[in-house]
C-alpha cells in the first residue's frame, strides 16, 4: 500500500469518527431543551429560541420587548460590540445565518418522558407489607406497629402510583385511590427520621428531608412551601418522573402549630400549614432547578405532587399534658372509675392521642384531614435500647468494632457494660441519639491509645471502667 492510498484510509476514518461524534453529541443535545433567559419558559411553548453569546437563550417575544423598550428611548445598541441581535426585529429573523442558531445551551431541566401503554412501575416490583415490615426490622429495633402501619400505608401508595400511570381504558370501570399521607409522632430519639431514611433506601426511590421550622409564608425571609419539592427534585437527578413518585419527609411539623395569644403575623406557624395543603392534596407547581429560591439566573420547571407521599413526623411537646387534661376528664366516682393519677405514670401515653388533642395543640383541622393515617412510636426503655446497641444491621457497637479491626484490635462489651449504657441514655431522655454521645466519651481515650502499641490484641469493656473504678481489660498478642 502506497502513501497516497494510506493517507485515504485515514482520512475515512476521520470522518467516521466525527460523524459518530456528532450523532452522539445530537442525541445528548436532544435530551435538553432550552429555557429563556428572559422569561424561564422552554422552546417547546415558546418555539424556536436565538441564542446569544454566553450561552443565554431568548425568545421571541422577550426580544421583541426588548427591542421595543430601547428604541423608544432613543438609544441604539447596534452601536454596542458584543451585542448582536438586540437590535433585530421578529422580521429580522430570517436573516440569521444556520450557524447563528446552532449554538447549543444546556439545560439542568430533562424532558418529561413520553407515556407508553406500559406502566413504568410494575406491581410485582412493589414489595408486599410483610416483605417491607421484615426489612425494616434488620435497622429498627421495636416499634412493632409503627412498622406495620407503615408498611401498608407505603404498599397502598404505590399501587395507587401503578393504577395513575396505567391509564385504563375504560373509564367507568376506574376507581380513585385518595392519597395517604402520614403523621408520625414520637418522641424525640425514638427513631422517626430513620425510620423514613431506611425505608427510601429499600424501596429505591428518591428522599427529601426538610425542617418545617426554615418554612415561612410566600414573601418572607426563610424557605418558601415550594423548596421541600425543590429539594426532592434534587435527590431525583432533576428527573421530574423520578421525583413525582418519591417521598418527602417534613421534620418538626410541630413548630408550625399556631401561635397563641400573638398580636403579631403568624408567618412560620399558621400561614405555613394553609400553604402545605395543596402540596399534601396534590397539586402541579413551579419549582427552581438546583437552587431554593427563585430568580431570574434559575431554570424553573413543573411538578405533579398527586403521587408524592408526604410523611410529616414530630415531637409534639407537652402534647401529653393536653392528653392527661382530657382523659382526666371522663374520671368519675364510684368503684369502677378510672384514677387520675394513673396517666403520671404511662410512658405510652402519646397512643391515646386523637384528632382533638392535635387541634388543641395548635394544627389546623384541614391540615390534619390531609393526613389521615397517623402512627405513634414508642418511648425506648432500657431493654430496648441495649437491643438498639447491638442488633440492627449498622448498630453502634458494629461501626465500633469495625473501626478497631481496621487496627487489628477485637473490640469487647461485656453484658454489665451496655446496662450502665442503657441507664445513662434513658438520664438523659433524648432516646437513642444519647447512646453515641455516652459510647464517643469514653471510647476517646481507648482509641487515642490503641494505635500507640501494636502489641494489643483485644479489649473488654467493663462496667468498672465506665464506673470509672477501674479500667479496661487489655489483652496482648500472642
Amino acid at each position: 500500500m502506497n502513501d497516497k492510498e494510506l493517507l485515504e484510509e485515514e482520512q475515512m476514518e476521520d470522518t467516521t469518527v466525527e460523524d459518530s461524534d456528532g450523532e452522539e453529541k445530537k442525541k445528548e443535545q436532544d435530551e435538553f431543551e432550552k429555557v429563556c433567559y428572559v422569561c424561564r419558559r422552554p422552546e417547546s411553548i415558546t418555539g424556536p429560541m436565538v441564542s446569544m453569546t454566553g450561552s443565554m437563550n431568548l425568545c421571541h417575544d422577550c426580544m421583541q420587548k426588548a427591542f421595543d423598550s430601547v428604541t423608544q428611548s432613543g438609544f441604539d445598541l447596534s452601536k454596542i460590540p458584543g451585542m448582536p441581535y438586540m437590535n433585530l426585529n421578529l422580521s429580522d429573523l430570517g436573516k440569521l445565518n444556520d450557524k447563528d442558531l446552532e449554538i447549543p445551551q444546556k439545560q439542568k431541566i430533562k424532558k418529561r418522558s413520553v407515556k407508553s401503554e406500559k406502566p413504568e412501575i410494575d406491581l410485582k416490583d412493589i414489595p408486599a407489607p410483610h416483605v417491607i415490615r421484615q426489612k425494616l426490622d434488620d435497622y429498627v429495633i421495636g416499634q412493632d406497629q409503627a412498622k406495620k402501619v407503615i408498611s401498608v400505608a407505603v404498599y397502598n401508595h404505590y399501587k395507587r402510583v401503578y393504577l395513575v400511570e396505567k391509564e385504563l381504558k375504560n373509564e367507568e370501570d376506574q376507581v380513585q385511590i385518595e392519597k395517604s399521607n402520614i403523621l408520625m409522632i414520637g418522641p424525640t430519639g425514638s427513631g422517626k427520621t430513620y425510620l423514613v431514611k431506611t425505608l427510601a433506601k429499600l424501596l429505591d426511590v428518591p428522599l427529601a428531608i426538610a425542617d418545617a421550622t426554615s418554612l415561612t409564608e410566600a414573601g418572607y425571609i426563610g424557605d418558601d412551601i415550594e423548596s421541600v419539592v425543590s429539594k426532592l427534585l434534587s435527590a431525583a437527578g432533576n428527573d421530574v418522573d423520578k421525583a413525582e413518585r418519591g417521598i418527602i419527609f417534613i421534620d418538626e411539623i410541630d413548630k408550625i402549630a399556631k401561635k397563641k395569644n400573638t398580636s403579631s403575623r403568624d408567618v412560620s406557624g399558621e400561614s405555613v400549614q394553609q400553604e402545605l395543603l395543596k402540596l399534601l392534596e396534590g397539586s402541579t407547581v413551579e419549582v427552581p432547578v438546583g437552587s431554593n429560591q427563585k430568580n431570574a439566573l434559575t431554570p424553573m420547571t413543573s411538578v405533579k405532587t398527586e403521587n408524592i407521599l408526604f410523611i410529616c413526623g414530630g415531637a409534639f411537646p407537652d402534647l401529653e399534658d393536653i392528653i392527661k387534661e382530657r382523659l382526666k376528664e371522663k374520671s368519675s366516682i364510684g368503684f369502677s372509675a378510672e384514677l387520675k393519677d394513673q396517666y403520671e405514670t404511662d410512658n405510652n401515653l402519646l397512643t391515646k392521642v386523637t384528632n382533638e388533642d392535635l387541634r388543641k395543640f395548635g394544627m389546623i383541622p384541614e391540615f390534619l384531614g390531609r393526613l389521615p393515617i397517623s402512627v405513634t412510636l414508642d418511648s425506648l426503655n432500657k431493654d430496648l435500647l441495649i437491643r438498639v446497641l447491638k442488633e440492627p444491621r449498622n448498630a453502634i457497637l458494629k461501626q465500633y468494632k469495625k473501626l478497631l479491626e481496621l487496627d487489628e484490635v477485637k473490640l469487647v462489651f461485656e453484658d454489665d457494660s451496655l446496662e450502665w449504657i442503657a441507664e445513662e441514655a434513658l438520664k438523659k431522655k433524648t432516646g437513642a441519639r444519647a447512646l453515641r454521645a455516652i459510647i464517643e466519651n469514653f471510647m476517646l481515650d481507648i482509641m487515642y491509645e490503641i494505635p500507640k502499641d501494636p502489641n494489643i490484641g483485644s479489649v473488654v469493656i467493663t462496667r468498672a471502667y465506665l464506673d470509672k473504678k477501674g479500667g479496661p481489660f487489655i489483652q496482648m498478642r500472642g
